[in-house]
C-alpha cells in the first residue's frame, strides 16, 4: 500500500506492508531510503519472510522466476498494527494504492478498514486486484485489472476478440457487469498490445492505444499503470489525462529489461515523440 501525501506540493511516498525480521528487510529499507520513499509503514513480522523474487533472464527475456515468500494469512494483531500505521498518516494522504498479490497480507478485514478510512477522509483509493483471492471490491475509486482478470472478476467467458476493444462484445459485457456490480468510480483495463480502456458508469469507454515501441519485459507494467495513474489523479489530472500518462509510462517500462521505472525525462520524451 502506497499513500502519496502532501499534494499538490512536493510529493512524499510511504510504503506500507509486512516484511520479515531478516537481512532482506534491512536491504529493502536502505533501497527505499535511497529513493526517498518512506518505510515507517513496513511492519516486521517474526513469522514471515521478506519476499525475494529471483528472475532468470536469457537474451533479454525472462525465462523463469523463483519466489521465496510467505503466503499464509496475516494474523489479526499484525493486521491491526498495519492499520494503525496507516491511520496515523491518513490526514496528510491524498491517495492510497492497494496491491493485492495474493500473499496473505491483503484480507477482507484490511480492505474494509482501508475503504472506510479513505471514505471518511476523502482519500482516493486504487486497487490492483487478484481475482483468485475473492474479496468484496465494491465502492473503490479505481480498479486496474488486465483483460484476463476482468473476465475472472466478471465471471464471464472471454470468447470474442477485436483489434478495437470498443467493438469487442465480450469485453463490453464484462465492463458493464463490473461497473454495475462493483460500482468503482473508474475501471482501467490494461490490454497489452491493444493499450488500455478507461471506463466509468454512464460514460462511453475511452480507448488509449499502446505507446510501447518494443516489449522486452512486462514485469511491473501493471504496477507502473496504477502508480502513475493514481499519482496523476492526486496531482489534479482528469481521468483521461491520467490514463494517457500511465499509458506512456507503461510503454517506457516494458521497453526495458527487468523491473524498471519511467523517469520524468523519459515521459516528456515519450510525449514529444508520440
Amino acid at each position: 500500500m502506497l499513500p502519496a501525501t502532501s499534494l499538490p506540493s512536493r510529493f512524499r511516498l510511504n510504503l506500507f506492508g509486512v516484511v520479515g525480521r531478516d537481512a532482506f528487510a534491512s536491504q529493502l529499507k536502505r533501497l527505499l531510503a535511497a529513493q526517498k520513499i518512506g518505510c515507517t509503514g513496513l511492519q516486521a513480522h517474526t513469522g514471515r519472510l521478506t519476499t525475494i523474487k529471483t528472475r532468470i533472464v536469457a537474451h533479454q527475456q525472462q525465462m523463469v522466476r523463483l519466489d521465496r515468500e510467505s503466503r499464509h494469512g496475516l494474523d489479526k494483531p499484525a493486521t491491526e498494527k498495519l492499520l494503525a500505521a496507516l491511520k496515523s498518516n491518513i490526514r496528510s494522504t491524498a491517495a492510497v494504492i492497494v496491491g493485492d498479490y495474493g500473499k496473505g497480507v491483503v484480507s477482507q478485514l484490511l480492505l474494509d478498514e482501508i475503504r472506510q478510512l479513505c471514505r471518511e477522509h476523502g482519500v482516493w483509493l486504487s486497487l490492483d486486484p487478484k481475482p483468485v483471492h475473492h474479496l468484496n471490491l465494491k465502492g473503490l475509486s479505481l480498479i486496474t485489472p488486465n483483460r484476463k482478470e476482468t473476465f475472472e472478476l466478471a465471471r464471464l467467458p472471454d470468447d470474442t476478440r477485436n483489434a478495437n476493444p470498443l467493438r469487442d462484445p465480450s469485453l463490453m459485457r464484462a465492463v458493464d457487469r463490473l461497473l454495475s456490480e462493483l460500482r468503482p468510480v473508474l475501471l482501467l483495463i490494461t490490454l497489452g498490445e491493444l493499450g488500455m480502456l478507461l471506463c466509468g458508469s454512464g460514460q462511453k469507454p475511452f480507448h488509449i492505444p499502446t505507446q510501447a515501441k518494443e516489449v522486452f519485459d512486462v514485469s511491473g507494467a501493471g504496477d507502473t499503470v496504477i502508480a502513475s495513474f493514481t499519482l496523476a489523479i492526486a496531482a489534479g489530472a482528469s481521468p483521461r489525462e491520467a490514463a494517457i500518462l500511465s499509458n506512456h509510462a507503461a510503454g517506457i517500462v516494458v521497453g526495458k529489461v527487468g523491473t524498471a521505472v519511467a523517469t520524468p525525462e523519459e515521459l516528456l520524451e515519450s510525449f514529444r515523440n508520440s
